[in-house]
């Protein structure tokens, strides 16, 4: 993997990314080493940008030219990623991310792909009224099950609720009432990208690997993860993780397909 140096007069402010010349197709990722993990997959990868906590990379997958850009952690910073990756061209993002999950029966490193998402983000309500929905691509969602599919691996879809705090407050939570519904689970920074995706005639998508799939303890206050025993980092997360990519580029790989 090589790294491509850019001066300041071509590359966007915030990630550093390069104002041209990036692919169509990207996936997007909470944490750096995890866009280098991702970019490991690639041939013929580069790193193009590394600002604060985005790191950027090119690459092929299976004939396919992608983007793999993390944004760390919460709405307001991912969504600053999406605008600048957009700025530069991309078109599609398949956001490739960490839940906990809410819905029974949804167990440790099985995969969420996100239908819609519970706009609780922090971000989203400063940008469009709350009534404006926060919703994936079809043809994403679509994607991304057929590539879970043919990696055989343990899928569920549904609607996950971004919420901007990891941690609860001293104010009630909603988790009852979002269990009730059939939320599948929790996470930070979908509801940004179908938002802006949606708003800017872009494609999206989410594919979520599960790192706590204990019901109560994510919507129960006085059980708050800090004290309930949530540990991320498992061999069975790692593995989810790991399974996770090569479906998240899969289904980037599809949808290109379905573009010619």
């Amino acid at each position: 993997m090589t790294t491509d140096a850019r001066t300041l007069t071509d590359a966007l402010p915030i990630t550093r990314v390069p104002r041209t010349g990036l692919p169509t197709r990207a996936v997007v990722v909470g944490d750096p080493a995890r866009a280098t993990a991702v970019a490991d997959l690639l041939d013929d990868a580069k790193e193009v940008s590394y600002q604060r906590e985005y790191r950027t990379y090119t690459g092929t997958w299976q004939g396919t030219p992608v983007v793999v850009a993390s944004h760390g952690v919460g709405a307001p910073g991912a969504m600053l990623l999406f605008q600048e990756l957009a700025a530069a061209g991309v078109t599609t993002m398949l956001r490739l991310g960490t839940a906990g999950a809410i819905r029974p029966g949804i167990r440790d490193g099985d995969l969420v792909i996100a239908d819609a998402a519970v706009r609780d983000d922090g971000v989203t309500h400063q940008l469009i009224p709350a009534e404006y929905p926060a919703f994936a691509a079809p043809e994403a969602v679509i994607a991304l099950q057929r590539a879970a599919r043919a990696a055989d691996a343990p899928c569920h879809r549904g609607v996950v609720w971004t919420r901007a705090a990891f941690q609860p407050g001293f104010l009630p939570l909603p988790g009852e009432a979002y269990a009730a519904a059939g939320i599948a689970a929790i996470e930070m920074e979908v509801a940004a990208l179908y938002v802006f995706a949606s708003t800017h005639g872009l494609t999206a998508g989410g594919a979520l690997v599960v790192d706590g799939a204990n019901a109560d303890e994510l919507v129960d206050e006085e059980a708050p993860l800090s004290t309930g025993g949530y540990d991320p980092h498992r061999d069975v997360v790692a593995e989810g993780v790991r399974r996770g990519a090569r479906i998240t580029l899969d289904a980037l790989r599809l949808l290109a397909a379905t573009e010619h």
